[in-house]
């Protein structure tokens, strides 16, 4: 299968989810036999059906935080993807609050579909994470949900870092630097007291991270109103950067922007990961 990038949903804040203004289904990576979905907002499982994917052949589910627009669908995608546990098999990656929970937010994790994943990780900063010939860095978020995490991810083929929720800092542009594509949640096309990136701290993060493609999504209502492709185009100009604005269903070809093949640099080959492939308990 040819690596491919699916966007299920680029629904931002709860007032465009709960409208269902846009999709909010998460995306969906493709790299040969290798299938991760990431954050299953409302709608992941009906989405990928309609984008013709099957959750059965997930490897794995990326989840950034643990409000309900990023893995809503979680337990019921995990359901969907092992038979009910018949076919157990799978790895989820999510941070601790997911998993866990915290003082302020309950687990979305229900124990009884961890038990049908061969493996769940906590997923910490700075912590590299090896599933097959994929690795996972999780990188630097700052979000409401204080475990909340972006993730660069490295294949053989090209390197995807995928911001999450963050606000603005100044770390961000380094913190993204060396991606191939860069997929930025940008809520907002001004500054903001809601949280979230706005089009001027993505030109920011853009100057200093030079992916070779940036792709804007996460938009809320004011975003859809000025219109995300206005907003992407300004900010190409700004940058010289590709920029493009998601849209619910849109497939994109990462293999073509990437700069060369990176097998002989990844480090999921010269070192071993904090994390292997599915042992089989939750941790």
């Amino acid at each position: 299968m040819a690596s491919r990038i699916t966007f299920l949903g680029t629904a931002g804040n709860i007032g465009v989810v709960s409208k269902q203004a846009r999709s909010s289904g998460g995306f969906v990576m493709n790299v040969d036999d290798f299938q991760m979905h990431v954050d299953p907002g409302p709608g992941a499982l009906t989405n990928a059906a309609l984008s013709g994917i099957s959750v059965r052949g997930h490897t794995a589910i990326l989840v950034t935080h643990a409000h309900l627009n990023h893995c809503n669908d979680l337990n019921a995608l995990i359901n969907a993807m092992t038979l009910n546990g018949l076919d157990r098999h799978g790895v989820l990656i999510a941070p601790e609050s997911v998993v866990k929970g915290n003082e302020h937010i309950k687990p979305v994790l229900h124990e009884h579909f961890a038990n049908h994943l061969e493996r769940v990780i906590i997923a910490q900063a700075n912590k590299k994470i090896g599933i097959e010939n994929i690795e996972i860095q999780p990188v630097l978020a700052k979000h409401h949900d204080y475990h909340s995490l972006g993730y660069r991810i490295i294949t053989p083929e090209f390197i995807l870092v995928y911001s999450g929720d963050t606000n603005y800092d100044a770390e961000l542009g380094q913190a993204y630097a060396g991606a191939d594509i860069l997929v930025l949640n940008c809520q907002h096309p001004d500054k903001s007291k809601e949280p979230g990136l706005c089009s001027a701290d993505v030109i920011k993060i853009l100057k200093k991270a030079q992916p070779k493609l940036c792709i804007l999504t996460h938009f809320s209502q004011k975003m859809l109103d000025a219109h995300p492709l206005y907003e992407a185009r300004e900010i190409q100009k700004q940058t010289g950067i590709q920029v493009i604005a998601a849209e619910d269903g849109m497939t994109v070809n990462p293999v073509s922007y990437s700069a060369e093949l990176k097998q002989k640099t990844l480090n999921v080959f010269t070192a071993e990961p904090e994390d292997h492939s599915p042992k089989g308990s939750l941790q």
